[in-house]
């Protein structure tokens, strides 16, 4: 019977419901430091895609000039709940300003992980009617990519969840061969890597900004199932 690791999940799952929105995941990102416990401080894989969706539709509020804050429904919520007021007038700025500042301290993102969200954005969007389809090919891009991932990383996925180094060295090297790698045993292995690339071209996202991206994923996804498993021994 195969070892079934309990870091291991469909990560193609987890992307697709990164838009479900809770009172709760809010109130714990946004908790004083001296009041968050060691589990809250962690984070976790919502929290983390939740922020990203919010940048997303921040910097197309601003870019497209949006005037209706209930078409970008994600930001309406985390500006609602966190009372953040609209800034020179224009929907987007502070609500950019705001996430972009938690996912660097909180999640080490750096600076050119936005820019090229901001570029992105900037060649895909030149309407508002753009913003649906820019999310329908996101989501698309992030199904066919963690699907792959899921598959071509399970066992380097439980071994390197030792060591944080360990993982972002193999998530960079799996990233790099389903971009650069042009035979393929798998079919549709490689009908998938096909896709992702065609979406990551289409998308201005570099192998870099990808690596960044699927690495905070799977480390808040071991996260998850460490505070799980800490749940379930503490009812028992």
């Amino acid at each position: 019977m195969p070892i079934v690791s309990p870091f291991c999940c469909n990560f193609a799952s987890i992307i697709n419901e990164f838009s479900i929105f809770t009172m709760s995941i809010f109130s714990k990102i946004f908790k004083k430091k001296e009041e968050l416990t060691p589990v809250d401080a962690k984070g976790s894989t919502e929290e983390f895609v939740t922020l990203i969706r919010v940048y997303f539709q921040a910097v197309m509020a601003v870019q497209l000039g949006v005037t209706n804050l209930n078409i970008l429904a994600d930001m309406a919520l985390f500006k609602r709940m966190l009372k953040i007021p609209t800034m020179n007038n224009k929907l987007g700025i502070a609500e950019r300003s705001k996430a972009k500042k938690v996912l660097m301290a909180d999640y080490g993102m750096g600076e050119n992980f936005f820019k090229e969200i901001d570029a992105s954005v900037k060649k895909n969007c030149r309407t508002q009617n753009d913003i649906k389809s820019y999310f329908v090919l996101f989501t698309g891009f992030n199904h066919d990519l963690f699907t792959l991932l899921d598959g071509l990383m399970q066992w380097k996925f439980r071994l390197s969840m030792i060591v944080k180094k360990l993982l972002y060295s193999q998530t960079q090297k799996t990233v790099h061969e389903i971009l650069t790698r042009s035979e393929w045993k798998d079919v549709n292995a490689q009908k998938a890597a096909w896709k992702v690339r065609k979406y990551s071209e289409t998308l201005c996202f570099s192998e870099q900004w990808i690596t960044d991206f699927v690495y905070n994923v799977m480390l808040m996804a071991k996260e998850d199932a460490l505070h799980k498993r800490s749940d379930k021994s503490e009812s028992k």
